[in-house]
C-alpha cells in the first residue's frame, strides 16, 4: 500500500499501488503522494512524469472513505478551510502545488472521483478502452471538492459538466475521448508504454520550452486574447535568451538531433 517511482532519462513514473481497493488513496498515500511531486518540482533532472494506477482494473478511485468521515469530525468547517488554502489537495497536484512541470495519466481502469480530479490537474491523459470517468460526489452527500467542479468546466462543454457533477453517473472512454476529456484511448497493454513514449518526446525536448509553453497556455487559457498574448511574450523571453535555443537551432540548421540540458 504506498506510491511507487521510478526515473529513467528525464521521466519520473509515479504508480499508486493499492489495487486491492481500486488505488484509493490513504491519508498516508496523499502525504507521499506530495512529497513525490516536491520532489520532481525541484530536480532539474526530471522533465515529465507519467502517473498511472497498479493493477489492470482502476487508476484511482479517490480518497480512502473510511477515513473521510473521521477527517471531517477531526477539524470544523472553518479549520479545514484555512487548512485547505494553505495545503496541497487530494493527491497533491489539486490544489496549491504545481510542478511546473507536464504529468501525463495513463487511465487504466476506473478514474473515479477524487480520481477523476487528480487527472484532470494532469496535462495530458491517455485511457485504456475500458476506463470508467465520473464524479459520484453528490450521491454521497458531497460535492467534489479537489477541484473537480473547477477542472471539469474548464475540459468539457459546461452542460456536459453539470451533467457529470449533478448526476454523479460516470461515462466510458468512448464518451470521454468524444467531449474531450481524455487524449486518446490506447489498448489496455499499451497503455503504459504509449504513455511513457510521449513523455520521452516531451523529455527529448528544450525544457525552458516546454516549461515555459505548458504554463503560457494553463495559465493564459481564461485571459482575453490581448492579456493572453502579452503572458505569451512575457514567457517566450526566457527561451529565447537561453542556450538551449542556440544548441536548437544550430543542431537544426546541421540536420541533427539536439542535446538540451536547461539552461
Amino acid at each position: 500500500m504506498s506510491i511507487r517511482t521510478d526515473r529513467e532519462r528525464g521521466v519520473l513514473s509515479v504508480v499508486i499501488d493499492r489495487p486491492e481497493a481500486r488505488n484509493a488513496l490513504s491519508l498516508a498515500m496523499g502525504r507521499q503522494l506530495c512529497g513525490v511531486w516536491e520532489e520532481f518540482r525541484d530536480d532539474p533532472d526530471l522533465r515529465v512524469a507519467v502517473l498511472s494506477g497498479a493493477g489492470s482494473q482502476s487508476f484511482c478511485a479517490g480518497a480512502d472513505l473510511k477515513e473521510v468521515g473521521s477527517y471531517y469530525r477531526s477539524m470544523t468547517p472553518l479549520e479545514r478551510r484555512e487548512r485547505g488554502e494553505r495545503e496541497p489537495g487530494l493527491g497533491g497536484i489539486t490544489r496549491n502545488l504545481d510542478p511546473g512541470k507536464p504529468i501525463i495519466a495513463a487511465i487504466n481502469g476506473y478514474c473515479l472521483a477524487g480520481g477523476l480530479e487528480i487527472a484532470l490537474a494532469c496535462d495530458i491523459r491517455l485511457a485504456a478502452p475500458h476506463a470508467k470517468f465520473g464524479l459520484p460526489e453528490v450521491t454521497w452527500g458531497l460535492i467534489p471538492g479537489a477541484g473537480g467542479t473547477q477542472r471539469l468546466p474548464r475540459a468539457v462543454p459546461m452542460a456536459v459538466a453539470l451533467e457529470m457533477l449533478l448526476s454523479g453517473q460516470a461515462i466510458d472512454a468512448e464518451r470521454a475521448l468524444a467531449i474531450g476529456l481524455i487524449n486518446r484511448i490506447v489498448p489496455a497493454d499499451d497503455l503504459l508504454a504509449a504513455a511513457m513514449e510521449l513523455a520521452a518526446r516531451i523529455a527529448a525536448n528544450a525544457p525552458i520550452a516546454v516549461r515555459a509553453a505548458r504554463a503560457a497556455a494553463r495559465e493564459g487559457a481564461h485571459l482575453p486574447l490581448a492579456e493572453g498574448l502579452r503572458l505569451e511574450q512575457f514567457y517566450a523571453e526566457p527561451a529565447r535568451q537561453s542556450e538551449d535555443v542556440r544548441k536548437g537551432l544550430k543542431a537544426f540548421a546541421e540536420k541533427r538531433t539536439p542535446n538540451f540540458k536547461g539552461n
